[in-house]
């Protein structure tokens, strides 16, 4: 059974999880997409996943069958399990909790040969619908404390097959990198009396990190970006919650991130991509986090590896001027328009 268990040192939870292990992997030496058609994504073989909890799909038809456009299944290797009770122990000098949790993977579309930023604006729309669903549904059990939604697109970023799908991985703890956010943002809160996103947005407006703006929506480069061509997707209303998000802004935010991924693909030769959604924790106690918290979504090229500098001191090096980044995905962008 996976558990976490608390680094006593730093404070960061870790999960241990050795049913990950077993999971299948269809990257590899001259690997081509065809080799791995049908998969178990694929129509037709929905009975190689465990049974769906959520799906968009045609009419009359039922599910875990044919006829769905997005899909959403358990993990079948999760690194959390929604059926472990959830426990704390203390174990002497050290911390621990049962991995209860919900590990989901999202499905993006039927087809085998299409990736995220190839499918049309209607089903870009779909996928982010399905986002906004789960993390609702997943806000009425009262154990689980953040919802994590994730893309890893590519070997180098941690995919292990290459069908297009996204994850999503919900904790009864808030994870360390969040909460620091959360604290800056407070902070800022505090001392300024609005929120520390609303204020970058303000001042990325009048900056050549500026990529792209789409009615309600901004992508930039970040000031202090920790990776060649790292994009930021901002709401401009503020928000702090992705299960807010409205109907049209849905429709917005799928323009402005099909055209981020494809400046990305175009100018950077298809790299692999992380991409993850932050959103505030459930409000389980009387933090308010929608005051000063303020949802967005980054989107990480895997384009420099982690080494010893950075795994030890916490610092990036990043060889790409975020300016001249966004300079260059700002013009193709203009360049395509």
């Amino acid at each position: 059974m996976p558990e976490f268990r608390k680094d006593p040192v730093v404070g960061r939870w870790v999960i241990v999880a050795e049913e990950r292990g077993t999971k299948p992997y269809q990257f590899g030496e001259g690997w081509e997409r065809e080799s791995s058609f049908p998969c178990v994504f694929c129509p037709g073989r929905e009975s190689c996943t465990p049974p769906e909890v959520f799906s968009i799909r045609e009419k009359d038809t039922l599910p875990n069958e044919r006829g769905w456009r997005v899909r959403v299944v358990p993990n079948r290797f999760p690194a959390l399990l929604p059926c472990e009770p959830l426990h704390q122990y203390i174990d002497g000098f050290y911390e621990r909790m049962s991995g209860f949790g919900v590990h989901e993977v999202i499905i993006e579309t039927p087809d085998h040969y299409l990736d995220l930023v190839d499918l049309p604006l209607e089903q870009i729309e779909e996928v982010l619908r399905v986002y906004r669903e789960r993390m609702r549904e997943l806000g009425e059990d009262p154990r689980l404390r953040y919802c994590l939604i994730f893309k890893n697109q590519g070997e180098k970023a941690g995919a292990s097959l290459p069908h297009a799908h996204s994850q999503l991985i919900a904790t009864p703890v808030i994870p360390k990198k969040v909460q620091e956010e959360l604290k800056r943002a407070r902070e800022f809160y505090e001392e300024e009396g609005r929120c520390l996103f609303c204020s970058l947005l303000e001042e990325e407006r009048k900056k050549e990190r500026l990529v792209w703006e789409e009615e309600g929506f901004m992508a930039f480069v970040p000031y202090a970006a920790r990776f060649p061509y790292e994009t930021w997707i901002l709401p401009q209303r503020h928000c702090a919650f992705f299960s807010e998000i409205e109907e049209e802004e849905i429709q917005s935010l799928a323009r402005i991130l099909k055209i981020a991924l494809s400046a990305i693909k175009a100018l950077l030769h298809d790299p692999a991509f992380n991409f993850i959604l932050h959103v505030a924790p459930y409000p389980r106690s009387s933090e308010n986090y929608a005051d000063y918290y303020h949802w967005h979504l980054e989107i990480l090229p895997s384009l420099c590896k982690m080494a010893g500098f950075e795994w030890g001191t916490g610092f990036y090096i990043n060889p790409v001027v975020p300016e001249k980044a966004a300079k260059a995905l700002r013009q193709f962008i203009k360049d395509k328009s």
